[in-house]
């Protein structure tokens, strides 16, 4: 199959790099699934909720490309599909170890 759109111009692979590469960098610099998970006994009520809103707001984007370029709407979806489970995966298994660990989070809130 190729890469470049058929038969004209494709928005769909654009509008989510763009979008993608915000939300890439703003995670990048806030969170990790490791920092969740050194601070987790801390942060993991507003960590999950966080990563809820991020799900949401990923299904939006992800919806709006698949409607912009339905000639690639299965890739599109599958591939946003994909990335939500290995990032809640990820996200939830950090709350998870995170909390079950002795060891002190990098955070001091007295």
């Amino acid at each position: 199959m190729p890469v470049s759109p058929i038969e004209g111009k494709s928005s769909g692979v654009p509008f989510l790099v763009a979008a993608g590469i915000v939300y890439e960098i703003i995670a990048a610099a806030c969170s990790s699934p490791q920092t969740a998970e050194i601070n987790a006994k801390s942060r993991a009520d507003t960590l999950m909720k966080w990563v809820y809103i991020g799900l949401a707001e990923s299904f939006l984007f992800i919806l709006i490309a698949a409607m912009v370029d339905p000639t690639h709407a299965a890739a599109i979806v599958s591939g946003g599909l994909l990335a939500a489970g290995i990032m809640y995966a990820s996200y939830v298994h950090a709350k998870s170890t995170g909390l079950a660990s002795a060891e002190p989070g990098t955070e001091d809130w007295s």
